[in-house]
């Protein structure tokens, strides 16, 4: 089976395409293509509360497009999801009235905490060593997404209007910043030690030029090692030198930035990234609602 999911993003929107078998009782979610679009709506919603003329252009064209792709890959199902950049657009309905008759698709635009919870339908937990706490982090352009883990259980989970873009643009004040850091030290007191896992572009992007191999943590010194020396660079420095994409090379630091926190606040030394995201979550979902379908 074949399963598409759309994530309109602050900073970009992606297109996954998931391959879906079941084998001897189990069932195996296999990529098959992911296509990501920087439009960085969150620049426009962030800043101006409204998204311009020329970015809903850009999405509705690229929503032509993935219409399109999702048609010739003869995808069983698909859903799209939009989060913090249209959540926080006075002008959102409009958009996505017009996404809906120029290009065919619906959008949603989904609160924190039913992102928080498609991250969460990953089912993560059942991957997980029953005997360890966890503190999962998302971090997205306009907001970060955090969940606390025990004994394979959610414990607490929350959407914070904190993220990658809002930082790049100096749209998050000090006492929301403050209220952030201490919420973690806080929920997290009495489930030490803990273990991070990490999902997101730019988390995703860090753990890649770590040089560790897949399923390897990444310990949080080496992680701040790597934040000290994209510091170091220019803007145009991390592009020539160290190959990142422009809409890569600046947002990668405060995502550094908000990561690096939260390890410090709630005391964590090593992180796994497991490759995951909200898109990931829609196919799970999607997967379950197929089943429930079929006839017993």
């Amino acid at each position: 089976m074949k399963f598409a999911a759309i994530d309109i993003g602050s900073n970009a929107v992606r297109l996954l395409f998931c391959n879906v078998y079941e084998e001897n009782g189990k069932t195996l979610f296999k990529k098959a293509e992911l296509i990501r679009i920087p439009i960085r709506l969150g620049e426009d919603s962030f800043l101006n509360r409204k998204i311009s003329k020329e970015k809903a252009d850009k999405l509705v064209t690229a929503m032509k497009a993935f219409k399109n792709l999702i048609e010739v890959y003869d995808a069983v199902d698909y859903r799209a999801c939009a989060t913090s950049a249209m959540r926080d657009a006075d002008n959102r309905y409009e958009i996505v009235e017009r996404v809906k008759k120029e290009a065919g698709i619906n959008i949603e635009v989904i609160d924190g905490k039913t992102e928080a919870d498609i991250i969460y339908s990953n089912h993560i937990e059942e991957h997980l060593d029953k005997s360890n706490n966890y503190l999962y982090i998302d971090i997205g352009g306009g907001s970060t997404e955090i969940t606390l883990f025990s004994k394979n259980k959610a414990m607490v989970s929350q959407s914070f209007n904190i993220g990658t873009i809002r930082m790049l643009h100096n749209q998050i004040d000090k006492e929301y910043w403050s209220y952030f850091k201490n919420w973690v030290n806080e929920i997290t007191a009495g489930y030490k030690p803990l273990i991070a896992i990490g999902s997101g572009g730019n988390i995703n992007k860090l753990f890649k030029m770590s040089g560790r191999k897949p399923n390897k943590p990444l310990p949080t010194s080496k992680l701040k090692g790597m934040y000290e020396v994209l510091e170091s660079y220019t803007y145009e420095e991390r592009i020539r030198v160290l190959g990142l994409n422009p809409d890569r090379a600046d947002v990668i630091i405060p995502a550094s930035k908000i990561l690096l926190t939260v390890l410090k606040k709630a005391d964590i030394e090593k992180l796994l990234v497991p490759q995951i995201g909200l898109s990931d979550g829609i196919v799970h979902l999607l997967y379950e609602k197929h089943k429930q379908k079929e006839p017993v």
